[in-house]
């Protein structure tokens, strides 16, 4: 009885500390596995290593672990020439399983053709990955994913900031890119949302800290990067996108609704920097004639009643359009993406009650990346694996002051090689379209860079590459600015005085 007891209390011991053991962040660490996916009809073999890399402080210190995953073509036998993708999404606690199993990467979530949930869950091949050009490593910062500062008495300010953030992370890729030898490689960064804040800024620490000079920055769906767009500018900018939003629903005069979207929104825009930002500009001395004028356009273009315009003086905010547009049809529409729609306790009042976007994607992508983590890349661990982490207070004030659209243009600046290109979904009601444009328009002042600054529009949201249709596109428009921004043999990195840097 005795030798029972001790066998099941050693046994018990021994399953306590295998249990604790697996609970344990890991510091240093990664499992490869063997893959294959078919892309544009061609069949791709790879590895796909998950793994931990440390943070280390100033004095060598460990004192976070990073989660990544990193997809390398394996019939590749010189890199030297081959592009590597380092990718990150935003929120800023947003994890990266969003491009990851959403985007770019070899496997896909299952959703149907417009990005809905459908059961059972899942992922598979993803025919439109860009394994077949690039490698990718997908980056969790602090928080996200399977990462974790290595213990509660580490500063949060050590990572919760703009220049936090950007700082630990450079050191980061510096480390990763030392370990797998990616030094001669064309090397780009992918960001999604407040990962367009973290790439811009980390194009120029990467070059001013790190001495790593890159061949493109991608920005999806992009913030405001610090760049000045108050008052009249700030409030007349979202009008395109009311516009996209109410077109989508079919609310638009008969006129405007029987037009292609890509033929309203034109006329919308124009109207929108030559009308509307100017006379939000005269507040409350505008002219009363002109003024009931324009609250007639508005309503025209916004799908809003010109009761609900002139109550709010031709600014509309966009809490309320979410709220307001289909109030009448019982429903609200979401935020992230205006597609989607959600319903309220109570039609009154003055914004949705939830995202109805955001639970739709959770819905999708929370049990298709644990499985697919766990299970398919044999990731073994009993972390929770953080879809929205906790990130807050997360510090936006003085040395971590958001100047990031400021540093991406020093880096073009500074880096004839270096190109951008954005994406944006116009039903995006967060990092609107018309924004992400007025991003171009304002990164580089004097003009001089235009040329190496492209924008793409897609018909969806937040997550464009959700919707099958975009998917393929927004794809190929990276296999496309991967081979403008490849410089031919010899072809130096100077600028010339006839203009340009080509």
């Amino acid at each position: 009885m005795k030798h029972s007891i001790s066998l099941f209390l050693l046994c018990f011991v021994a399953c306590t500390v295998a249990f604790a053991q697996n609970r344990t962040l890991k510091l240093d660490a990664d499992v490869t596995t063997k893959d294959q996916v078919t892309i544009k009809g061609k069949v791709v073999p790879y590895t796909a290593t998950a793994g931990n890399q440390p943070v280390w402080d100033e004095n060598g210190k460990p004192i976070a672990s990073l989660f990544y995953v990193y997809y390398e073509r394996s019939d590749v036998t010189d890199r030297t020439t081959r592009p590597l993708f380092i990718s990150f999404n935003g929120g800023p606690g947003a994890a990266s399983c969003w491009m990851h199993l959403g985007y770019t990467g070899p496997k896909r979530v299952l959703v149907d053709d417009e990005g809905y949930p459908v059961q059972p869950y899942g992922f598979k091949d993803n025919p439109n990955s860009i394994l077949d050009v690039a490698d990718i490593v997908y980056v969790e910062p602090v928080n996200t994913g399977f990462s974790r500062a290595i213990n509660d008495s580490i500063p949060k300010s050590k990572f919760f900031g703009v220049t936090a953030d950007i700082k630990y992370l450079s050191e980061w890729i510096a480390t990763f890119v030392n370990r797998k030898n990616r030094w001669p490689s064309p090397k780009y960064l992918i960001g999604e949302s407040y990962g367009t804040t973290r790439v811009s800024g980390l194009a120029l620490e990467l070059q001013n800290v790190h001495w790593m000079y890159l061949n493109g920055v991608i920005l999806v769906s992009p913030t405001g990067l610090g760049l000045e767009r108050e008052g009249p500018v700030a409030a007349g900018n979202v009008l395109p996108y009311f516009a996209a939003a109410a077109w989508y629903h079919k609310v638009l005069p008969k006129d405007l609704q029987s037009k292609d979207l890509n033929a309203v929104l034109p006329e919308v825009e124009q109207f929108t920097v030559n009308e509307l930002i100017p006379a939000l500009a005269r507040g409350g001395f505008l002219d009363a004639e002109k003024k009931k004028q324009l609250v007639s356009k508005v309503a025209r273009y916004s799908g809003l009643s010109e009761k609900v315009v002139a109550e709010n003086n031709l600014a509309i905010p966009t809490s309320y359009f979410w709220k307001e547009l289909l109030r009448d049809k019982g429903y609200n529409v979401g935020r992230l993406d205006s597609r989607y729609l959600g319903i309220d306790r109570q039609t009154a009042g003055e914004r949705p009650d939830y995202a109805a976007e955001n639970t739709s994607w959770q819905h999708t992508f929370t049990p298709a990346i644990n499985t697919y983590l766990r299970e398919h890349l044999k990731y073994k661990t009993d972390l929770k694996y953080y879809i929205a982490g906790q990130t807050r207070p997360w510090d936006r004030e003085g040395l971590n002051a958001d100047n990031t659209g400021e540093n991406l243009r020093q880096a073009m600046a500074q880096n004839p090689y270096l190109n951008v290109m954005i994406q944006s979904g116009y039903y995006d009601g967060a990092t609107d379209y018309f924004n992400a444009k007025y991003n171009m328009w304002h990164i580089d002042p004097s003009g001089k860079m235009k040329d190496r600054l492209d924008w793409k529009g897609y018909r969806s949201g937040h997550m464009m590459y959700l919707r099958q249709e975009d998917l393929v596109t927004s794809n190929e428009d990276i296999r496309q600015f991967i081979i403008k921004t490849t410089p031919k043999p010899g072809q130096p990195a100077k600028y010339t005085e006839a203009g340009g840097s080509r």
